[in-house]
């Protein structure tokens, strides 16, 4: 199956475009603007690990 970057509400774009700076600064990585390919996959799965710790925290947060 083929990955999509597709966002199912586009109007989030900026917004999680901001999380995932957030998250980057969060776990020490420089994150840039645009093309990050130079980043390791160690890297890259602290961000979207940092952001998926988050979301939990913040649904989590919502139940209570």
């Amino acid at each position: 199956m083929a990955k999509s970057n597709k966002t199912l509400v586009p109007e989030a774009r900026e917004a999680l475009n901001r999380f995932k700076m957030e998250s980057a600064t969060e776990v020490g990585v420089n994150l840039k603007n645009g093309y990050n390919g130079d980043l390791t996959s160690k890297q890259a799965g602290s961000i979207g690990g940092q952001m998926v710790k988050k979301m939990i925290q913040s649904y989590e947060n919502g139940l209570k």
